[in-house]
């Protein structure tokens, strides 16, 4: 099974994430897993780690989303983020953590790993690969 995108790493963010172990999504998220090109953002982990039920949830989560390769959140993300919503105008109605997800993942030359149309968007004003996984029936 060929991995999600084109072969650049991906920052895995929260919609992507919930959807990884059904069966539209689950055989190349594996193959993308195992070609090593998943990537935490701190933003996005942020997220994931809310929907822990327990310490123990959280404690390995936290874990996963540590060993993974990072994109972190700097100062140099941040403007990126900001210039973005400048740049989208009246279509800025987007969560600011996709902004910085997405900001961060340009930063590194990362893609972005997404069930969600925002980064779509985001890929127009900041240079990132957008890969939607599906969603539902797709």
């Amino acid at each position: 099974m060929k991995p999600y995108g084109s072969g650049v790493p991906l920052v895995i963010d929260t919609s992507a994430w919930a959807r990884q172990r059904e069966p539209a999504t689950a055989p190349r998220w594996e193959a993308t897993r195992a070609g090593e090109l998943l990537v935490s953002c701190p933003v996005a982990a942020l997220e994931m780690l809310n929907s822990a039920r327990d310490e123990e949830q959280f404690a390995i989560l936290e874990e996963v989303f540590a060993a993974l390769p990072q994109a972190p959140v700097t100062a140099s993300v941040c403007r990126a983020a900001l210039t973005a919503s400048r740049e989208l105008g009246a279509r800025r109605r987007i969560p600011a953590a996709d902004y910085l997800i997405a900001a961060a993942a340009a930063e590194r030359g990362f893609g972005v790993l997404h069930a969600d149309k925002h980064f779509e968007l985001l890929a127009e004003v900041l240079e990132f690969e957008s890969v939607r996984v599906p969603v539902g029936g797709e």
